[in-house]
């Protein structure tokens, strides 16, 4: 594989007259640009998912009018089987049976993220972590654009196949890459010019099973680079560090002791590391401290990352329903004074250990309204290790009753915080129908 983060030698299938089946759609529309780019590359695409067309219905009206062929409510085989190609949707388990089935057919199983690499004329710069992946991205694209042209995408939501035909090979693409993308990512035996690592915490171990086997995935991003790549990781991450021994590539550190802070508008230590390993990785570039100051002075964070949605009576209202590991939730918790923080915790039950959360709630928080699955557990844990001087736990339930006591208890120079700690998945569709609907009760009087 070539040293520069160029898929030269990647074999890039031609799409013309080929039988593709798209395996997942998905309710929020995942499948919707690769399978319109599909047909542009005139592929006859099956799309299959096991959700139901009710369900479905949203994203299938954003494929009206194009020549694509439906199987909803199930899978069958010989879907998989009998195609020419597989694009598989990365929430899809790598080892799923309909999978296999098609590699036991010698059919080739791919994802979007995948095809775009494989045509990418541009050098890749790419940033995967358990947290701060996102905002990472978007610092890392905002500052190089000032001095590159930058096209900016992959997991953090955006779809670059569309754009192929405007990426130059002098211009710079930086990529969020998850751990799931990465699984399949692994087959191509391809790693970036740069690769980003932020940080590594138990998460995802539902689909990767042990702790071990997520690292491994990560691992991917830097294990296939050459002599003239780099690994920028996180000086005081350990599972971060021990990944960087993978690499051929030269190995930058980012942190905080002995840097220079940038200043920046979005609150938390977390977001300066996030920032701190942006300007790392765009440093290989020249870009220097100013730049990347200049380029962050107005940056205000992504939505649902620890985003300021309200604010009334100098009480603050910031939503970071992206925290959906114990680790983040305490990370937004100490991006305030302590004793200032109402803060919004529990969710679905990904079986991580909410101890060190429970914990540090009790020792920094305001309150804490307990929500979901996971909200008695987290309450048990705090009172077996309450105090005098420990704040409060209240069980909600759901988000509107905690949301009407936290306003009730909330005082100006408060904050009232959704940094829960958990997923959504007990009680919403996704983390962003949670943060969304935390704003809008926010909002209301």
């Amino acid at each position: 594989m070539p040293s520069g983060g160029r898929a030269d030698k990647m074999r890039a299938m031609e799409l013309s007259g080929k039988r593709v089946t798209v395996a997942g759609l998905g309710r929020f529309g995942g499948g919707i640009l690769v399978t319109r780019w599909l047909v542009e590359q005139g592929a006859r695409v099956l799309v299959t998912d096991t959700a139901s067309a009710e369900s479905l219905a949203d994203s299938v009206a954003q494929l009206q009018g194009l020549p694509v062929a439906y199987r909803l409510g199930e899978h069958l085989e010989e879907d998989f089987a009998r195609a020419d190609l597989v694009v598989a949707s990365p929430a899809v388990p790598y080892d799923s049976r309909y999978l296999q089935a098609a590699r036991a057919a010698g059919v080739p199983v791919t994802t979007e993220i995948r095809l775009f690499i494989e045509r990418c004329p541009a050098r890749i710069l790419a940033v995967t972590g358990t947290k701060g992946k996102s905002t990472t991205t978007a610092m890392l694209g905002r500052i190089l654009s000032r001095r590159f042209t930058t096209h900016v995408g992959g997991n953090i939501g955006v779809s670059l196949l569309a754009d192929l035909p405007r990426i130059r090979p002098d211009d710079l693409v930086v990529l969020e890459i998850s751990s799931f993308m990465l699984e399949y990512l692994a087959e191509a035996q391809w790693s970036p010019h740069v690769a980003v690592v932020t940080m590594i915490a138990p998460d995802h171990l539902d689909r990767h099973k042990t702790m071990e086997a997520y690292v491994a995935a990560k691992a991917n991003l830097l294990r296939f680079q050459g002599e003239g790549d780099y690994t920028v990781v996180h000086e005081g991450c350990p599972h971060s560090r021990e990944m960087a021994r993978l690499t051929r590539g030269k190995v930058l550190l980012f942190g905080l002791e002995n840097r220079r802070p940038l200043a920046l508008k979005v609150p938390g230590r977390h977001n300066q590391l996030n920032a701190q390993a942006a300007l790392a990785a765009a440093s290989i570039f020249g870009v220097s401290w100013d730049d990347a100051q200049a380029a962050l002075a107005d940056f205000r964070g992504l939505e649902h990352r620890l985003e300021l949605v309200h604010e009334e009576r100098n009480i603050q209202y910031f939503n970071d329903s992206i925290a959906t590991i114990p680790e983040a939730a305490i990370a937004a918790l100490d991006s305030f004074p302590p004793r200032t923080v109402i803060q919004i915790v529990g969710g679905y039950d990904k079986g991580l250990s909410l101890t060190e959360l429970a914990a540090a709630l009790s020792q920094r928080a305001k309150a804490a309204m307990c929500i979901g699955a996971t909200g008695p557990t987290i309450g048990k844990l705090a009172g077996e290790g309450q105090h005098q001087n420990s704040a409060p736990f209240y069980q909600c339930g759901d988000l509107a009753t905690a949301m009407k006591l936290a306003k009730a208890m909330a005082v100006p120079g408060d904050v009232v915080l959704l940094s829960p700690g958990c997923a959504s998945f007990d009680q919403f569709r996704n983390f962003q129908e949670r943060g969304k609907r935390f704003a809008d009760l926010a909002r209301v009087e």
